[in-house]
């Protein structure tokens, strides 16, 4: 196994570890493979998961989201055939998406289409 996945270490949290220490929000998880840590996705207001794989260097994530088990390779763009890794193996099925629930804004669709616009 590469040092680029660990499939011992278990994940961060259950949320976006950077968002829940500032009071943000997030569209959806993704977790490193090499240290657990739980940023949100590139369709999120802040983008965490990408931020972490460029100060960290750690290149693999996978889907943190229920029913989905893909990886993605940063390095290639492209999708990356990974092992089982430890569970949790995805947010709790009760919180909403986006999420955290409470956190939410009630405009949160116009933010992102404002930020991607």
């Amino acid at each position: 196994m590469s040092s680029d996945v660990d499939p011992e270490v278990p994940p961060s949290g259950t949320g976006c570890a950077e968002c829940d220490a500032q009071g943000g929000w997030w569209v959806h998880l993704r977790r490193c493979a090499a240290c657990g840590h739980i940023g949100c996705c590139d369709d999120s207001p802040m983008r965490h998961a990408s931020a972490h794989w460029r100060s960290s260097r750690h290149p693999i994530i996978r889907s943190f989201e229920p029913g989905e088990d893909w990886f993605w390779d940063f390095r290639t763009d492209s999708y990356y055939d990974g092992p089982e890794l430890a569970a949790p193996r995805s947010r709790p099925l009760d919180e909403t998406v986006p999420g955290p629930r409470g956190r939410v804004p009630a405009d949160w669709m116009a933010q992102l289409q404002a930020r991607n616009g």
